[in-house]
Protein backbone atom coordinates (compact mmCIF):
# COMPACT_ATOMS: atom_id res chain seq x y z
CA UNK A 1 0.00 0.00 0.00
CA UNK A 2 1.39 3.70 -1.07
CA UNK A 3 2.38 5.44 1.93
CA UNK A 4 -0.10 8.42 2.34
CA UNK A 5 2.60 10.73 4.66
CA UNK A 6 3.05 14.00 3.02
CA UNK A 7 6.73 14.82 1.77
CA UNK A 8 8.65 16.75 4.85
CA UNK A 9 9.63 20.31 3.45
CA UNK A 10 13.11 20.07 3.42
CA UNK A 11 12.77 17.20 1.49
CA UNK A 12 10.45 18.33 -0.94
CA UNK A 13 13.03 21.87 -1.37
CA UNK A 14 16.04 19.27 -1.91
CA UNK A 15 14.25 16.94 -4.28
CA UNK A 16 12.85 19.81 -6.63
CA UNK A 17 16.38 21.27 -6.48
CA UNK A 18 18.22 18.13 -7.74
CA UNK A 19 15.98 16.97 -10.04
CA UNK A 20 15.81 20.76 -11.64
CA UNK A 21 19.91 20.53 -11.39
CA UNK A 22 19.61 17.02 -13.22
CA UNK A 23 17.63 18.55 -15.91
CA UNK A 24 20.15 21.40 -16.49
CA UNK A 25 23.29 19.15 -16.07
CA UNK A 26 22.07 16.77 -18.93
CA UNK A 27 21.01 19.31 -21.10
CA UNK A 28 17.33 18.86 -20.78
CA UNK A 29 16.72 23.01 -20.40
CA UNK A 30 19.56 24.49 -22.64
CA UNK A 31 22.08 26.81 -22.07
CA UNK A 32 20.57 30.13 -22.97
CA UNK A 33 17.12 28.60 -22.29
CA UNK A 34 14.57 30.09 -20.06
CA UNK A 35 13.64 27.75 -17.18
CA UNK A 36 9.29 27.27 -17.40
CA UNK A 37 8.38 27.37 -14.22
CA UNK A 38 5.10 27.05 -14.53
CA UNK A 39 5.49 23.84 -16.91
CA UNK A 40 7.73 22.13 -14.17
CA UNK A 41 5.49 22.94 -11.33
CA UNK A 42 2.80 21.09 -13.11
CA UNK A 43 4.68 18.47 -14.12
CA UNK A 44 6.35 17.86 -10.81
CA UNK A 45 3.20 18.40 -8.81
CA UNK A 46 4.27 21.36 -6.83
CA UNK A 47 3.21 25.14 -6.65
CA UNK A 48 5.89 27.51 -7.92
CA UNK A 49 7.59 28.23 -4.37
CA UNK A 50 9.85 25.70 -4.08
CA UNK A 51 11.02 25.88 -7.72
CA UNK A 52 11.91 29.39 -7.30
CA UNK A 53 13.77 28.48 -3.82
CA UNK A 54 15.35 25.65 -5.95
CA UNK A 55 16.43 28.08 -8.55
CA UNK A 56 17.69 30.52 -5.83
CA UNK A 57 20.26 27.73 -5.04
CA UNK A 58 20.55 26.59 -8.39
CA UNK A 59 22.15 30.45 -9.36
CA UNK A 60 24.32 30.47 -6.13
CA UNK A 61 25.58 27.39 -7.76
CA UNK A 62 25.90 29.52 -10.80
CA UNK A 63 24.04 27.16 -13.28
CA UNK A 64 21.54 29.53 -13.87
CA UNK A 65 21.26 33.48 -14.08
CA UNK A 66 18.04 35.32 -12.36
CA UNK A 67 17.34 37.73 -14.69
CA UNK A 68 14.74 40.95 -14.13
CA UNK A 69 11.61 40.09 -16.72
CA UNK A 70 12.85 36.92 -17.68
CA UNK A 71 13.03 34.54 -14.91
CA UNK A 72 15.60 32.09 -14.73
CA UNK A 73 18.19 31.65 -17.48
CA UNK A 74 20.57 28.43 -18.01
CA UNK A 75 23.68 30.06 -17.58
CA UNK A 76 26.00 29.76 -20.92
CA UNK A 77 29.37 29.29 -20.69
CA UNK A 78 31.66 30.04 -23.90
CA UNK A 79 34.57 28.31 -25.11
CA UNK A 80 37.43 30.40 -23.05
CA UNK A 81 34.91 30.14 -20.00
CA UNK A 82 35.29 26.31 -19.93
CA UNK A 83 38.87 26.25 -20.49
CA UNK A 84 39.64 28.82 -17.93
CA UNK A 85 37.54 27.18 -15.20
CA UNK A 86 39.01 23.27 -16.39
CA UNK A 87 42.59 24.55 -16.35
CA UNK A 88 42.35 25.86 -12.84
CA UNK A 89 40.35 22.66 -11.59
CA UNK A 90 43.62 21.07 -13.28
CA UNK A 91 45.80 22.39 -10.84
CA UNK A 92 43.49 21.86 -7.62
CA UNK A 93 43.18 18.05 -8.51
CA UNK A 94 46.69 17.34 -9.55
CA UNK A 95 47.75 18.57 -5.84
CA UNK A 96 45.09 16.82 -4.54
CA UNK A 97 45.78 13.70 -5.93
CA UNK A 98 49.25 14.03 -5.31
CA UNK A 99 48.79 14.47 -1.78
CA UNK A 100 46.23 11.78 -1.51
CA UNK A 101 48.64 9.36 -2.09
CA UNK A 102 49.71 9.65 1.54
CA UNK A 103 45.98 9.70 2.13
CA UNK A 104 45.02 6.87 4.75
CA UNK A 105 44.67 3.63 3.48
CA UNK A 106 41.31 2.99 3.97
CA UNK A 107 40.41 6.10 2.29
CA UNK A 108 42.69 5.26 -1.09
CA UNK A 109 40.67 1.79 -0.95
CA UNK A 110 37.35 3.17 -0.86
CA UNK A 111 38.21 5.37 -3.99
CA UNK A 112 39.45 2.38 -5.75
CA UNK A 113 36.59 0.58 -4.93
CA UNK A 114 33.76 3.27 -6.40
CA UNK A 115 35.96 3.43 -9.53
CA UNK A 116 35.55 0.05 -9.95
CA UNK A 117 31.61 0.41 -9.72
CA UNK A 118 31.96 3.14 -12.01
CA UNK A 119 33.42 0.44 -14.78
CA UNK A 120 30.82 -1.41 -14.19
CA UNK A 121 28.11 1.69 -14.78
CA UNK A 122 29.98 2.21 -17.80
CA UNK A 123 29.58 -1.34 -19.38
CA UNK A 124 25.97 -0.86 -18.34
CA UNK A 125 25.41 2.54 -20.26
CA UNK A 126 24.87 3.86 -17.11
CA UNK A 127 25.52 7.80 -18.23
CA UNK A 128 24.14 9.84 -15.29
CA UNK A 129 24.78 7.31 -12.73
CA UNK A 130 28.50 7.15 -13.76
CA UNK A 131 28.53 11.03 -13.51
CA UNK A 132 27.34 10.97 -10.05
CA UNK A 133 29.92 8.85 -9.29
CA UNK A 134 32.66 10.01 -11.48
CA UNK A 135 31.88 13.74 -9.68
CA UNK A 136 31.81 11.87 -6.36
CA UNK A 137 35.13 10.06 -7.08
CA UNK A 138 37.14 13.55 -8.08
CA UNK A 139 35.45 15.11 -4.60
CA UNK A 140 37.17 12.50 -2.72
CA UNK A 141 40.76 12.62 -4.26
CA UNK A 142 40.35 16.40 -3.15
CA UNK A 143 39.25 15.38 0.37
CA UNK A 144 41.96 13.43 0.81
CA UNK A 145 44.22 16.75 0.86
CA UNK A 146 42.86 17.68 4.01
CA UNK A 147 42.90 21.40 2.94
CA UNK A 148 39.74 23.35 4.17
CA UNK A 149 40.73 26.11 1.70
CA UNK A 150 41.27 23.62 -1.55
CA UNK A 151 38.27 21.78 -0.92
CA UNK A 152 36.33 25.40 -0.27
CA UNK A 153 37.55 26.55 -3.94
CA UNK A 154 36.89 23.15 -5.67
CA UNK A 155 33.50 22.54 -4.43
CA UNK A 156 32.32 26.23 -5.84
CA UNK A 157 33.77 25.46 -9.11
CA UNK A 158 32.51 21.68 -9.07
CA UNK A 159 28.92 22.70 -8.88
CA UNK A 160 29.41 25.22 -11.36
CA UNK A 161 30.85 23.01 -14.24
CA UNK A 162 28.43 19.89 -13.67
CA UNK A 163 26.87 20.59 -16.81
CA UNK A 164 30.14 21.26 -18.86
CA UNK A 165 31.48 18.22 -17.19
CA UNK A 166 28.57 15.92 -18.17
CA UNK A 167 28.49 16.87 -21.75
CA UNK A 168 32.68 16.05 -22.35
CA UNK A 169 31.36 12.35 -22.34
CA UNK A 170 28.23 12.83 -24.53
CA UNK A 171 29.66 10.84 -27.78
CA UNK A 172 30.91 6.89 -26.66
CA UNK A 173 34.21 7.84 -27.94
CA UNK A 174 34.43 10.85 -25.53
CA UNK A 175 33.08 8.62 -22.51
CA UNK A 176 35.53 5.54 -23.57
CA UNK A 177 38.51 7.81 -23.32
CA UNK A 178 37.84 9.55 -20.25
CA UNK A 179 37.32 5.84 -18.32
CA UNK A 180 40.73 4.97 -19.51
CA UNK A 181 42.07 8.56 -18.10
CA UNK A 182 40.37 7.69 -15.19
CA UNK A 183 42.14 4.11 -15.24
CA UNK A 184 45.17 5.73 -14.83
CA UNK A 185 44.91 8.00 -11.96
CA UNK A 186 43.15 4.79 -9.97
CA UNK A 187 46.23 2.69 -11.02
CA UNK A 188 48.80 6.06 -10.03
CA UNK A 189 46.95 6.60 -6.97
CA UNK A 190 46.99 2.51 -6.09
CA UNK A 191 50.73 2.44 -6.33
CA UNK A 192 51.15 5.70 -4.60
CA UNK A 193 53.00 7.22 -7.12
CA UNK A 194 52.96 11.03 -7.19
CA UNK A 195 55.02 11.48 -10.36
CA UNK A 196 52.41 9.23 -12.57
CA UNK A 197 49.32 10.61 -10.76
CA UNK A 198 50.11 14.04 -11.45
CA UNK A 199 50.33 13.50 -15.04
CA UNK A 200 47.53 11.44 -14.82
CA UNK A 201 45.66 14.26 -13.71
CA UNK A 202 47.00 16.58 -15.84
CA UNK A 203 46.04 14.96 -19.03
CA UNK A 204 42.61 13.55 -17.74
CA UNK A 205 41.77 17.61 -17.64
CA UNK A 206 44.15 19.01 -20.80
CA UNK A 207 41.93 16.12 -22.74
CA UNK A 208 38.34 16.90 -20.75
CA UNK A 209 39.09 20.53 -22.09
CA UNK A 210 39.20 19.30 -25.95
CA UNK A 211 36.24 17.08 -25.59
CA UNK A 212 34.23 19.78 -23.86
CA UNK A 213 35.12 22.48 -26.73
Amino acid sequence: MLSKEPIARPSLHSEVTARLRNMIVESIIKPGQRVPELEISRNFGVSRTPIREALKVLASEGLVDLLPLRGAVVKTFSAKDASDMLQVMAMLESFAAQKACAADPKKIDHVLSMHEKMKTLYAKGKRSEYFELNQNIHDALVEMANNESLSMVHQTLSKRMRSLRYSGNSTPDNWREALEEHEEIAAALKQRNIKRIKKAVQTHFENTIKRVS
